[in-house]
């Protein structure tokens, strides 16, 4: 026997709207019954795993647990400038000019994600696990760094 990954919820301050900067980091619409104003949301991804957002009262008080990992169709600097035309912002670039490295990012909810390249990593601080971003939540990973 085992479990199968169903879905990766999202806490946050307003389901609708995070849930809408979600879809467009990953290209697929908010399910059909979702409306503004609801305490929850979801996206149903192509995989059949969901991503699902639901609105707490508490305030983020501590780093996320959970990464998300995403790997992008474009390049790696291709997405960070659509990401950031997105809304996100970066809390720390550690891109190197050889392709390896990441960016960390905060999203409109204030959870961190980070973007990350597969090739070797240039130094040890680059082989550092991701959670030392206080509140990292999503993981891009990317191989490709040219076209």
């Amino acid at each position: 026997m085992r479990s199968t990954l169903f879905n990766v919820a999202f806490d946050c301050a307003d389901a609708y709207e995070l849930a809408q900067f979600w879809s467009k980091v990953v290209g697929h619409p908010l399910n059909d019954d979702d409306l503004p104003g609801e305490s929850t949301a979801a996206i149903a991804l192509p995989t059949g795993i969901h991503l699902y957002f639901a609105e707490v009262s508490e305030p983020k008080t501590q780093k996320n647990r959970v990464h998300v990992c995403l790997q992008p169709e474009s390049t790696r600097d291709a997405e960070v400038e659509r990401l950031l035309a997105l809304g996100a912002a970066v809390v720390a670039d550690r891109r190197n000019a050889d392709g390896t490295g990441w960016v960390v990012f905060t999203d409109p909810n204030t959870s961190n994600y980070q973007f990350y390249d597969t090739g070797p990593p240039a130094t040890e601080q680059q082989n550092a696990p991701p959670q030392l971003w206080e509140g990292a939540s999503l993981l891009l990973v990317s191989g490709r760094t040219t076209t």
